[in-house]
């Protein structure tokens, strides 16, 4: 027990510096390593809709996969297309009515004091020089093209990932000459991306589904910029439970200093709030079934954790990434413990 107990206490530290190394080498890289996940990612959903074109039934013969994964491409391409003139619409009009928000916003401000009981009038020359909504628009701008650009980086890592894909079989056959070894890193390989392709194939098709519902809801309440809410809500709903808090929280904040009453306030809130609960918590857990097998609390934990490390592309990424994590746990028995904790029945698939 004595001999025993400094070799414990060693491989102790020796996994808390890895860990360490690890976190500070994510922090570090995360300009280089953001945008080839996010490339990962999004290859991993071309694949799983040219996937998809593949079970669709022709006459004749089977279409060619590489002829699916281009449509596949071109699809994608085409909504990038329609959602970058939806954004650069969409911030030149908020520019042009931002001072009619403005002055609703003031409205507002001078009813709740009154409500409350103020004697003297707020200073709005104070106010509004904390909240310059036409500077929360350049900002805003300025943040688009900053993502504009990565995303061409983004695009790139794509393109030589789909080229690169129709020789990964025989690479990893080069790396492993042992017919044992290459298999069993194959089925690994193999589960990562079935569960990868089907979590990014149903989210995606949950948060279309959600952001076409808010849509058509903030459409005929008559918030302004319905189409642009209607993509925010859908990409806010890839990131778990804030996203979609948030994606309740700032069509409700335009309708307040559009309307600045409290009918159409509330349209959007119990609608809004209706079409999340939903999809988030009864068609989606039932689409998933049992393949997104994490627990919710280590759902929030590496929200957080990832959130920290690498901002809101971190959000985005980290149920893919936590999904991974407990996947390549679950291939060793050393650290399979991790992955039931990180489960959520305690259930593990073994290798």
């Amino acid at each position: 027990m004595n001999e025993t107990a400094p070799a414990r206490i060693g491989a102790f530290a020796g996994a808390i510096v890895i860990v360490a190394l690890t976190i500070f080498f994510l922090i570090e890289s995360r300009d280089l390593l953001i945008p080839i996940t996010v490339a990962i990612v999004i290859w991993y959903l071309l694949n799983a809709l040219a996937n998809f074109f593949d079970r669709i039934p022709v006459v004749g013969e089977k279409i060619p996969h590489w002829i699916t994964l281009i449509g596949a491409v071109l699809i994608v391409l085409v909504a990038m297309a329609l959602v970058a003139e939806l954004i650069s619409d969409n911030i030149s009009q908020v520019a042009a009515a931002a001072p009619a928000y403005q002055t609703n916003f003031e409205k507002l401000i001078l009813a709740a004091s009154k409500l409350a009981g103020f004697e003297k009038t707020p200073d709005f020359a104070k106010i509004t020089d904390q909240l310059d909504i036409r500077a929360l628009v350049s900002g805003l701008a300025s943040t688009v093209a900053g993502f504009a650009g990565s995303l061409g980086i983004v695009l790139v890592y794509v393109l030589f990932l789909l080229i690169e894909q129709g020789s990964f079989e025989k690479k990893l056959d080069a790396l492993f000459p042992n017919a044992e070894k290459r298999q069993d890193v194959r089925d690994l390989l193999h589960r990562m991306q079935v569960q990868i392709q089907s979590y990014v194939a149903i989210k995606t098709l949950a948060s279309v589904a959600t952001g076409t519902i808010s849509y058509i809801i903030l459409l005929i309440v008559g918030v302004d910029f319905a189409a642009f809410w209607g993509f925010v809500i859908f990409l806010l709903n890839y990131i778990p439970t804030i996203g979609s808090m948030l994606g309740i929280l700032l069509p409700t904040l335009l309708a307040v200093v559009q309307f600045a009453t409290l009918g159409p306030v509330l349209a959007v809130v119990i609608g809004g709030g209706l079409t999340q609960f939903l999809i988030g918590n009864v068609i989606e857990p039932r689409l998933m079934g049992t393949s997104l097998n994490i627990s919710p609390l280590v759902v929030l934990i590496s929200l957080a954790v990832w959130g920290s490390i690498w901002g809101l592309a971190g959000m985005f990424l980290s149920v893919p990434l936590t999904m991974i994590a407990m996947i390549i746990f679950s291939h060793f028995a050393a650290t399979r413990p991790i992955a039931i904790i990180l489960s959520g029945n305690g259930e593990i698939e073994r290798s």
